[in-house]
């Protein structure tokens, strides 16, 4: 008899990491069955991925994309239960059937729904950076107290993951995450000034959504990252590192208390990490085309310029006030983008206004 296929619930379906994240239960579907989906409006292409693949549960979190999508409801699957709001994610994640949440909605308001996830009892899979800033203490706790398991899908995390499996916690020194540098780490330091939000969308490696893309460029993401790991793996704050990698191909680095170091590399595409998490522990052929090393290849590393990316040292420092400090640093980081990405703030003023 065939082994039951794992039933996914995916909050964020439509964003970069839904639509990868879609590509691997598409490529897997004897192992992962997708039992429910949501994004903030985008219902049209919800109604597309339900029909696809036999979605019987939708959630939109905006209300008037909530009422579109219901007046249209002929576009959805017979059947299909359309869920609203806040509340209606909370439902989502959940679901008796699904096993595994994968939470990858933009900011905090994953929030709720992941402690939810986890109090029903199932797996979280987690690619929303913020949820950990802002109550790691209280994600890690539901986790343990439900004996839920929580699968990181960011890239570095991730990778993290894969390096201390089997490997005790006090045998690690440290953990160094690295970063790509964003679109303007070859810019001379004069032409920052000058940054529009269309040049800050132009990553080098990756395809993300916008936020996302725009705190690549400032490192914030990787001060995020420092502060998750830190709740993640249990490590203090000077235990957390990182290090410029341009080519986005190392994920991470362990350096273990001998002096040894791990590292995981593949390509830079996100379904790497997400097929890790929503089939560990098991290992089958990936979406995309490994490392081909019939080639040349060359990995490059430099020391971040605290300088330069003021947002990292800013992170570094919430870390070791603890308490609300980096929910405060999150907070302001996401109002001062929302304002560059609009028009009202200068590039350079990020961190600006995250240090005042």
């Amino acid at each position: 008899m065939a082994a039951a296929r794992k039933r996914i619930v995916l909050l964020g379906a439509t964003g970069s990491i839904g639509e990868n994240t879609l590509r691997v239960i598409a490529a897997h579907r004897d192992e992962l069955e997708l039992v429910g989906i949501a994004a903030h409006s985008n219902w049209r292409r919800l109604a597309a991925i339900a029909r696809d693949f036999g979605v019987r549960h939708v959630g939109l979190f905006d209300a008037d994309a909530h009422d579109a999508a219901r007046a249209e409801s002929g576009a959805f699957p017979s059947g299909t239960h359309l869920h609203r709001g806040l509340d209606g994610l909370v439902t989502l994640a959940r679901l008796p059937e699904a096993e595994t949440v994968l939470v990858a909605v933009v900011g905090t308001t994953g929030l709720e729904p992941a402690l939810a996830a986890l109090a029903a009892g199932k797996d979280l899979a987690l690619a929303s950076k913020e949820i950990l800033v802002l109550a790691g203490k209280f994600v890690l706790a539901e986790a343990a107290r439900h004996r839920a398991k929580l699968l990181p899908v960011d890239s570095e995390h991730n990778a993290v993951f894969q390096c201390l499996e089997g490997h005790p916690g006090a045998g690690v020194k440290r953990i160094v995450l690295t970063a790509s540098g964003g679109a303007f780490r070859d810019w001379p330091e004069e032409r920052l000034r000058d940054v529009t939000p269309a040049d800050a969308l132009k990553h080098p490696n990756w395809n993300m959504g916008p936020k996302i893309t725009v705190d690549s460029a400032t490192l914030a993401n990787k001060g995020l990252e420092l502060i998750e790991a830190q709740w993640l793996f249990g490590l203090r704050a000077d235990q957390c590192d990182a290090v410029l990698h341009p080519q986005s191909i190392v994920h991470c680095l362990v350096e273990f208390q001998d002096g040894a170091m791990l590292a995981q590399l593949c390509p830079p595409s996100m379904t790497f990490p997400i097929q890790h998490a929503l089939l560990h522990p098991r290992r089958l052929p990936g979406v995309d085309t490994a490392l081909d090393l019939t080639r040349a290849l060359s990995l490059d590393f430099r020391p971040v310029d605290i300088r330069r990316f003021p947002m990292l040292g800013l992170a570094q420092h919430c870390m070791r006030q603890g308490g609300v400090a980096p929910a405060v640093y999150n907070a302001a980081n996401e109002v001062a983008v929302a304002a560059f990405l609009a028009g009202r703030l200068p590039f350079l003023a990020i961190p600006q206004v995250v240090e005042q």
